[in-house]
C-alpha cells in the first residue's frame, strides 16, 4: 500500500472541529447541543442577495477572471473607501473565501523554512496553513490576564532573526476578540518598515467593534504600501460561511503579480459566491448596524455569565465574536469531551473548542477554551446554564478539589 506524505501525517488537528465525532454521538442520543465551538452565526443571511442568486439568469455559470468579477472588485473600491481606504479594483483579489487569501499570501512571500511573527492565541487554522508551505510559525505569548493584548513593539522585535519574514495578526482577534487600537498597528508597521518585513493583516471582522473602539485598517499605515497585506471575507459580517468569497488586498505589485499566478492555476473563485457577495454591497447601513447591536448584547451575556461561575477567569472582548476563557480544570480537552459524551442538563449540552490547539507554544492553553458566540441571547443563556451545572459536577474541576482540600 503506497504511503501517506509526511507532510499529510502531520496536519494539524482543528480544535473546533475535532469533537464533532463526539457531538454526532450526543446528537444520536437526543441531545440538543448548543454550538458554541465554531464561529458560524446563526443571523439569517440577506435574503436580498440570496434573491441575486436564484434569479440569476446566466445560462452558463462560466469561470470569472481568476482575480475575480470586475463588478465586484469595483464595488469593494466603494465599500474600502467606507473605511478611510483608497484601492483601484487590480490591488484587490478575489479568493476562495480569507483561508485562501492566507495560504496564497504565504506561498507567494515566504520560502521552505522562512518565520512569521503571531501573537498566539492565534486562529487555529494558521498553522495548516504554514505546515502546507513549511512555513514556521515563532509565536509571542498574549496573556489572559490583560484581555490578550499585544505585547510590547519591544517583544516583537526581540523575535527577529534573519529567517523573519513577516509579522501576522487578525484584527479584532479570533479567537480572544480582543481589538487593536491604531496606535498598536501603526507600532508593528514602523517595524515592518525598519526590518523589512511582511505585515499581514487578517481584517475579517472589522464590522464587529464594540464599546466606541473605531476600527483602523492597516492598508491606512503611512510608508507601509510594500509590506501590508490585508485578507477579507463575507463569511462572518453577511452570515454567508459557505460562499466561500474572500480577498486579499495589498498596494505591493509583485505579491498582486504573484498571487495572480497562483490564483490562475485554480482557475477562478466561486461564481454564485461572488454573485451573492456583490449583493452584499447593496444593504443598507441599517442591516449590519442590527448585527453590531446582536453580537453586542451577547457577548455581554456570555461576559456576564462566565464572571459568575467560580474559578473562571475571562475578560469583555472589544471586538468580533469569541472569547477565551480560562476554566477551574486541568485539561479543557477532556472537559469539552465530557460535555458531549457525558454530561447533559435539561437534554442539553454545549459545544466548545479547547484552548490549547490556538497555540504554538507547548503547554499553553491546557485549561482554556474557544466561546464563539455565534447564538442568539436566549440560547447562549441556555449554553451557559450548561456549561455552569457542568463545572459544578465536573469531577475534574481544580476549584472544587482545592475547596475539599481547604476544608
Amino acid at each position: 500500500m503506497p504511503t501517506i506524505s509526511q507532510r499529510g501525517q502531520h496536519v494539524p488537528m482543528s480544535p473546533f472541529r475535532k469533537l464533532v465525532p463526539f457531538a454526532d454521538q450526543a446528537k444520536a442520543a437526543g441531545k440538543h447541543v448548543y454550538h458554541l465551538n465554531i464561529g458560524q452565526p446563526d443571523i439569517a443571511t440577506p435574503a436580498s442577495a440570496l434573491e441575486k442568486v436564484r434569479t440569476d439568469q446566466s445560462e452558463i455559470l462560466a469561470y470569472s477572471p481568476a482575480v475575480g468579477n470586475l463588478s465586484y472588485r469595483q464595488k469593494l473600491v466603494g465599500y474600502y473607501q467606507g473605511f478611510g481606504v483608497s484601492l483601484t479594483p487590480d490591488e484587490l483579489i478575489v479568493t476562495t473565501g480569507a483561508s485562501e487569501a492566507i495560504q496564497l499570501a504565504l506561498l507567494a512571500c515566504l520560502d521552505e523554512g522562512d518565520e512569521v511573527i503571531v501573537p498566539e492565541p492565534f486562529y487555529a487554522n494558521y498553522n495548516g496553513f504554514a505546515q502546507i508551505g513549511n512555513i514556521k510559525i515563532q509565536p509571542i505569548t498574549c496573556q489572559i490576564e490583560t484581555g490578550f493584548a499585544l505585547p510590547k513593539i519591544e517583544a516583537f522585535e526581540a523575535c527577529i532573526n534573519p529567517r523573519t519574514k513577516g509579522i501576522f495578526i487578525t484584527n479584532p482577534n479570533n479567537p480572544t476578540g480582543c481589538f487593536y487600537a491604531e496606535e498598536d498597528l501603526r507600532a508593528l508597521g514602523q517595524l515592518a518598515i525598519k526590518h523589512d518585513l511582511y505585515l499581514f493583516v487578517d481584517e475579517v471582522y472589522r464590522e464587529f467593534c464594540y464599546d466606541g473602539n473605531a476600527f483602523f485598517s492597516s492598508l491606512l499605515i503611512d510608508g507601509a504600501e510594500d509590506h501590508v497585506v490585508v485578507f477579507d471575507s463575507i463569511s462572518k459580517r453577511y452570515s454567508a460561511c459557505g460562499a466561500r468569497i474572500g480577498t486579499l488586498a495589498t498596494r505591493n505589485t509583485a505579491v498582486l503579480e504573484t498571487v495572480t499566478r497562483y490564483a490562475k492555476l485554480r482557475l477562478s473563485p466561486p461564481g454564485l459566491g461572488q454573485i451573492l457577495a456583490e449583493a452584499t454591497l447593496d444593504m443598507e447601513p441599517e442591516y449590519m448596524q442590527e448585527v453590531q447591536a446582536a453580537y453586542d448584547l451577547r457577548r455581554r451575556v456570555v461576559y456576564e455569565r462566565l464572571q459568575a461561575m467560580p474559578g473562571v477567569v475571562s475578560y469583555l472582548p472589544g471586538g468580533a465574536f469569541y472569547c477565551f476563557a480560562r476554566f477551574p480544570v486541568q485539561s479543557a480537552e477532556h472537559f469539552c469531551k465530557w460535555l458531549l459524551e457525558s454530561f447533559e442538563y435539561k437534554g442539553a449540552t454545549v459545544m466548545l473548542s479547547p484552548g490549547e490547539g490556538f497555540y504554538a507554544t507547548p503547554g499553553l492553553g491546557v485549561d482554556e477554551v474557544r466561546i464563539a458566540y455565534v447564538l442568539n441571547a436566549n440560547d447562549l443563556n441556555a449554553a451557559m446554564d450548561c456549561l455552569e451545572q457542568a463545572l459544578q459536577v465536573y469531577e475534574g474541576a481544580t476549584h472544587k478539589a482545592q475547596a475539599l482540600s481547604a476544608g
